[in-house]
């Protein structure tokens, strides 16, 4: 079992940044780790999804560019670092965490992974 927990959110302003950070536990080097935001009265988005080994990462075009996800084994965290923050960007955002390098990918098109951390928010205004 895997469980997440978020940190880092907050309220900025535009055009600041903010890192995030995902501590999991458990058994997770075979896994991918994956950044989702939902907005209110909005479908949740898939944000950026890094893989298990490496620094191979994926990003929503509307963050490509202003945020960069990587991980820490070692520490078992993940990072979302955002900046040039806009209006838009504001959202509950969650950690995610998918068992397997293959299915990744289409797993985060979909929002379909495994584990879910409980959110923090991030505001930008």
């Amino acid at each position: 079992h895997v469980q997440l927990v978020e940190s880092g959110g907050g309220s900025v302003q535009v055009g600041g940044s903010l890192r995030l950070s995902c501590t999991y536990s458990g058994k997770t080097y075979s896994y991918c780790m994956g950044w989702f935001r939902q907005a209110p009265g909005k479908e949740r988005e898939a944000v950026a999804v890094i893989y298990p080994v490496g620094d191979a990462a994926h990003y929503a075009d509307s963050v490509k560019g202003r945020f960069t996800v990587s991980r820490d084994n070692a520490k078992k965290t993940v990072y979302l670092q955002m900046t040039s923050l806009k209006p838009e960007d504001t959202a509950m955002y969650y950690c995610a965490a998918h068992r397997g390098g293959g299915t990744c990918y289409s797993r985060f098109q979909r929002g379909q992974f495994d584990y879910w951390g409980q959110g923090t928010q991030v505001t930008v205004s």
